[in-house]
């Protein structure tokens, strides 16, 4: 998310509201080397991330978390710049944002089964909010604007419940 933020501004005409994150890493991009190593740490980073939700919580969470970040790692791969590569970015990309928003929504019953009401709550909420934006993306106006809420939002629950689970070792995890 960092990369995102902070490359968008040093490009002239990027359009956060307009302009899909993955522009940052097209072919040809001034900042591409640091945007993929934005996009490759993320995706290195949520299956480690799926690993520790795996222990943490029962059910599928884990395995969307993970898939996100093999779907990243193939984003970054993939960058735009070629008809061919972009039709394969544009797959990872999409599995890459389902299976975002499919994780805090997977791991929402087993968090209501554990008592953790709130985290359940919290996990629908961000689901929900990611899935809608993201699918807004495909609309048209404002795509970079809806992507961008889509992945943040999601990219917080994600940040918040890997603090949680650390704090699980030292406590209850999802209290």
């Amino acid at each position: 998310m960092t990369s995102w933020a902070v490359l968008g501004r040093r490009i002239a005409g990027y359009s956060p509201v307009d302009d899909a994150i993955s522009r940052l890493a097209a072919t040809g991009a001034p900042d591409r080397n640091a945007m993929t190593a934005g996009l490759v740490a993320f995706g290195v980073g949520l299956p480690i991330y799926g690993v520790a939700l795996r222990s943490a919580l029962p059910g599928p969470a884990w395995i969307c978390a993970t898939t996100t970040g093999v779907a990243t790692l193939g984003v970054a791969a993939f960058p735009l710049g070629s008809p061919t590569r972009d039709a394969i970015h544009g797959l990872f990309a999409g599995i890459g944002y389902a299976s975002l928003a499919a994780t805090p929504l997977a791991a929402a019953g087993p968090l209501a089964r554990l008592g953790s009401r709130h985290w359940a709550r919290s996990a629908v909420g961000a689901g929900a909010v990611s899935a809608v934006s993201l699918l807004a993306t495909v609309a048209g106006p404002a795509s970079g604007l809806f992507q961008r809420i889509g992945l943040t939002v999601t990219d917080a629950w994600v940040v918040a419940s890997a603090v949680e689970i650390l704090r699980g070792k030292r406590s209850a995890s999802f209290s």
